[in-house]
């Protein structure tokens, strides 16, 4: 089969179309036929070799974290699907590389694909779905009435949150570009910053949570001192914490390393008696079907920037480098 794969780490690499076996599943996996790929910001730092530390791949591997398709065999312990199934996905760490005509998905990763979406929108939704659940849901626990603050509105993430922060009855704040206001207004934002023109932090007062995804440390500075006493600030960008070193298993040095990393910024959450949580998504089947029975109610709606064929996967990478792309964008394999 054909698969894109990160043949060496860099910058300034790009990944290799191959011709790579077909994957032989386990008796908890099943085989998925890649019909569509999204890609992610993550895929680009993976293959630059930033996350060698806790998710060091070794050299080739299939990228990618986001799929949708249809199950062609099922292992001999599987007993929730069947041939024929369409699914979707972000497989589990070290296991990923859905830049491929197949893959093989453990189980417990896998949801029935939304019924009435493309399998190309259905691509696009698990790791920014995922990512917002596991955010709002799972760590700030999101109520009525609260406020969100929701950083770069018109990105991936972004037009998944909002969506998801409005249902859950939040009053959403978010940023973007003067171009992006009608698409974030759209989907349910109720305050719009021009991020170019608008300092966030003189405005904003006594908010709830904070989903930051800013590299600028000035920014998550300003993003803590919006919070409200007990409020969450859930950072996709870091620093991490020795908390998340420790549930992914890293060793005391790794530890004691992200503890220095983080240490500035858990000071500064501790003064201010804000909570500070750095989230990197986790697989999880049971959370995407939530997320599949909300888009089958129309609740949530996938926004799609741009689909590429699979043969430009690399100019498909480049494009979402430029942090330039509304929502997703989508690779159709076939």
């Amino acid at each position: 089969m054909k698969a894109f794969q990160v043949n060496r780490y860099g910058k300034k690499e790009t990944l290799v179309l191959s011709e790579v076996l077909e994957p032989i599943i386990n008796d908890h996996e099943v085989l998925v036929k890649v019909h569509a790929t999204a890609v992610n910001l993550l895929d680009t730092l993976i293959k630059n070799g930033d996350f060698k530390v806790f998710l060091p791949y070794k050299t080739p591997f299939t990228n990618g974290h986001d799929m949708a398709g249809v199950i062609t065999k099922v292992g001999k312990k599987v007993s929730r699907w069947k041939v024929g199934d369409e699914v979707y996905a972000r497989p589990s760490d070290f296991h990923i590389g859905t830049f491929a005509e197949y893959i093989a998905v453990n189980e417990d990763d896998l949801a029935f694909k939304p019924k009435h979406i493309s399998m190309e929108e259905a691509s696009s939704i698990p790791l920014v779905g995922l990512t917002s659940w596991q955010a709002l849901v799972e760590i700030a626990n999101v109520k009525k009435g609260q406020k969100v603050f929701i950083q770069a509105g018109s990105g991936g993430v972004g037009t998944f949150a909002i969506q998801l922060a409005k249902h859950l009855g939040a009053f959403v704040a978010t940023t973007t570009s003067t171009s992006n206001f009608e698409l974030v207004k759209s989907l349910g934002a109720d305050l719009i910053f021009d991020y170019t023109k608008e300092d966030f932090s003189t405005i904003l007062k006594e908010y709830d949570v904070v989903l930051h995804s800013n590299r600028d440390p000035l920014i998550l500075k300003k993003s803590l001192g919006i919070l409200k006493p007990g409020g969450y600030l859930v950072s996709l960008t870091g620093p991490p914490t020795p908390k998340f070193a420790k549930e992914i298993g890293l060793g005391w040095p790794f530890q004691i390393l992200m503890q220095l990393l983080s240490l500035s910024v858990r000071n500064v959450a501790k003064k201010l008696n804000v909570h500070f949580e750095f989230l990197f998504m986790k697989a999880n089947g049971k959370q995407l079907t939530e997320i599949t029975s909300l888009m089958d109610a129309g609740i949530i709606r996938p926004v799609i920037d741009r689909v590429f064929p699979f043969e430009k996967t690399n100019q498909a990478m480049s494009y979402v480098e430029t942090g330039r792309s509304k929502g997703k964008v989508v690779i159709k394999v076939i």
